[in-house]
């Protein structure tokens, strides 16, 4: 049953040095303030896992917390390349990483094996495509009814996945609105998960079809107002554009990288942009 939590005390708990850490988010709902909360922590050797890559693991990676990146497209949406992600790879700074990229659709198939406790996901995929030669976890297997040729990937299971919401109540229930990413599926795939919100209310105002992750599927409930900043929460905020344009600039050079990871995150106790 989900605890409510502060957000420091959430992370302090349930992320740990060298665990898999999935955050996940579509277009809204990224959840920064939590991944803030990690970098002032200082956790390291994370194997961290997105379906997306964006600024917050731009900024995860810059910071020397992650180890290896599992994902599908990694980058500044609508701007250009995600430059400290760029400079481990290639450079290793601050530290060299792996990375492990797949397909949207092979994430999305994995996360939601790992939803229903299966070992592995299985889609018609990576037909012609170059990434087998160059990632291990893609695997061909023969269909049994069929005999047709299809691809199987491991299921993500994280030690712990990290989502943002609009709201919970007091039961510790959530529910997310607008675009729906796979939220719900990392939830139940991983063996913790933290549920960052706006706010906590007495009761939800459920609409039909609405997407509600039950409170027996979540460690702990933190709230973290504009806690997606510079992404946006549907119903409560819309995107900062303009930071996303701006973050090409700081993430290429890395002083001013280091400088504004001081003035925002190690010294800001969480100030969203």
């Amino acid at each position: 049953m989900a605890e409510i939590l502060s957000l420091h005390d959430a992370v302090a708990r349930y992320v740990e040095d060298g665990a898999t850490v999935a955050m996940e988010g579509f277009t809204h709902l990224i959840p920064f303030a939590a991944g803030h909360e990690v970098i002032r922590q200082g956790k390291r050797d994370l194997t961290l896992i997105r379906m997306t890559p964006d600024l917050i693991y731009d900024q995860l990676i810059g910071a020397g917390c992650a180890r290896k990146v599992i994902f599908s497209w990694g980058g500044n949406p609508g701007v250009g390349s995600l430059h400290r992600l760029r400079d481990a790879v290639e450079k290793g700074w601050p530290r060299r990483i792996e990375i492990l990229e797949h397909s949207h659709a092979a994430m999305a198939c994995a996360f939601e094996a790992g939803a229903a406790g299966l070992p592995m996901a299985v889609l018609r995929g990576y037909v012609g495509s170059d990434l087998p030669k160059v990632n291990n976890q893609i695997k061909f297997i023969e269909c049994p009814f069929t005999g047709e040729r299809l691809a199987a990937v491991p299921s993500i299971r994280p030690d712990v996945s990290i989502v943002h919401a609009q709201k919970a109540d007091r039961a510790g229930n959530v529910l997310v609105e607008g675009i729906i990413g796979v939220q719900k599926e990392a939830v139940l795939a991983a063996k913790h998960s933290i549920v960052t919100v706006e706010e906590v209310v007495d009761e939800l105002a459920v609409e039909p079809n609405a997407c509600v992750i039950p409170g027996w599927a979540i460690s702990a409930i933190a709230v973290a107002e504009r806690g997606s900043l510079p992404s946006y929460a549907h119903g409560y905020y819309d995107r900062n554009n303009r930071f996303y344009k701006e973050w090409d600039a700081i993430a290429r050079d890395r002083d001013a990288f280091t400088q504004w990871l001081d003035d925002h995150v190690y010294n800001a106790g969480g100030a969203t942009q």
